[in-house]
């Protein structure tokens, strides 16, 4: 099949002018010190497919002040089954060296054990010790199940995006773990609003428009096992073999592997800056479908960070045409300056899932939200 090219200037300026026209400059994202209303959030955001930061988001919630207790947990889900994911790095659905070829990659899950809330909470407190790391999370709206006594500390659905975006949200999600706990870039087909209760979350954010950044690939589908008896893993690949396409980029790479991972993704570490935002308690971000996004997370002084986050589904309308097309478009990057070319050589995922009246207008402040600081630069 003839190879098909296209000057990387085409792609670099797309990643410029969607900045340039809708985004803004990176690091910084819109930063809202109250919610909008549903038509300044449809305007503003979710048309543009735009990401922002709300201050006094939710402060009417109890869970602001009851979840930061450990005691308070434990009375109230004293007899509540959840799921409590194992792994030995706090790097689950993530890349990591293949079980039998380790100079090779495959994508790992978790191991996934169902325990009462108090046992489970001891475990993610303890995470560290014995090289384990425990993390309290299921995206299969958990919280409107699994810690279903907890439903009268926050509102069953965001009201302001809910009558915005028309719907109700499509799954509700708990999330309790500490700072070993990461999460991987990947983008969710789903309008996410997440909110912090106790601790902060740090997101680095990419649009859809940057795909050709993530280097997804195939990798092959791996599965933590957890042996009691000894407190070790053992990772193994799925039979039958299956594949599974992901981001091939981690953006804290260790120093000694720093160079040999910008000479990997030099679209990624190369390119425009991006997006960076911490969220902290109280706070909610509002994530846009499609968008891609690599987490940490840092615990308060009980040692948790608690979170819940909000689904609605998105609509599958033109921009999600533009996405296809866009990730269709093959490149590849010559060694040579003068040729720099781009040809997409990991175009397998053409519908894949990653994971998988007039009204005043928004009152909005800059803010570089990877610390909490206003105005400051790099």
């Amino acid at each position: 099949m003839e190879e098909e090219i296209i000057e990387s200037s085409s792609i670099q300026n797309l990643w410029e002018e969607v900045r340039d026209l809708s985004l803004g400059n990176p690091p910084y994202i819109d930063h809202l010190p109250t919610p909008p209303t549903p038509l300044q959030f449809l305007r503003h955001y979710i048309t543009p497919n735009k990401p922002c930061l709300i201050s006094a988001a939710v402060p009417h919630w109890p869970a602001l002040s009851l979840w930061p207790s450990a005691a308070y947990l434990r009375t109230t889900l004293s007899t509540a089954a959840v799921s409590l994911h194992l792994t030995p790095t706090g790097k689950a659905d993530s890349l990591t060296p293949h079980p039998t070829a380790p100079s090779s990659l495959c994508f790992a899950s978790a191991h996934v054990e169902t325990l009462a809330f108090p046992e489970a909470l001891d475990l993610v407190s303890a995470s560290g010790e014995n090289k384990t790391v425990a993390y309290l999370q299921q995206q299969n709206d958990c919280f409107r199940s699994e810690y279903a006594p907890l439903a009268a500390d926050c509102e069953a659905h965001i009201p302001w995006a809910s009558e915005a975006i028309g719907c109700s949200p499509e799954a509700v999600n708990l999330w309790i773990g500490n700072n070993l706990s990461e999460t991987s870039f990947h983008k969710d087909h789903y309008e996410n609003l997440y909110v912090v209760i106790s601790g902060e979350k740090r997101f680095v954010l990419l649009p859809p428009t940057d795909v050709h950044r993530m280097y997804i690939r195939d990798y092959p589908a791996a599965q933590y096992h957890y042996h009691k008896d000894s407190g070790e893993f053992t990772l193994e690949l799925d039979d039958p073999i299956r594949y599974v396409p992901w981001c091939s980029v981690d953006p804290y790479p260790s120093p000694h592997e720093k160079q040999r991972e910008m000479e990997k993704f030099p679209l990624y570490f190369n390119g425009p800056k991006p997006f960076e935002v911490t969220v902290k308690a109280g706070e909610m971000l509002y994530l846009p479908s499609m968008w891609f996004h690599h987490v940490r997370q840092s615990p308060d002084d009980t040692g948790l960070t608690i979170a819940i986050n909000y689904w609605y589904d998105m609509q599958f309308d033109i921009k999600y045409a533009y996405f296809n097309f866009l990730q269709s478009i093959p490149y590849t990057l010559s060694n040579d300056p003068t040729l720099y070319k781009i040809r997409n050589m990991e175009s397998r995922f053409e519908r894949f899932l990653c994971n998988s009246g007039d009204e005043s207008d928004v009152i909005v402040t800059k803010r570089d939200v990877r610390d909490g600081s206003d105005n400051e630069e790099d």
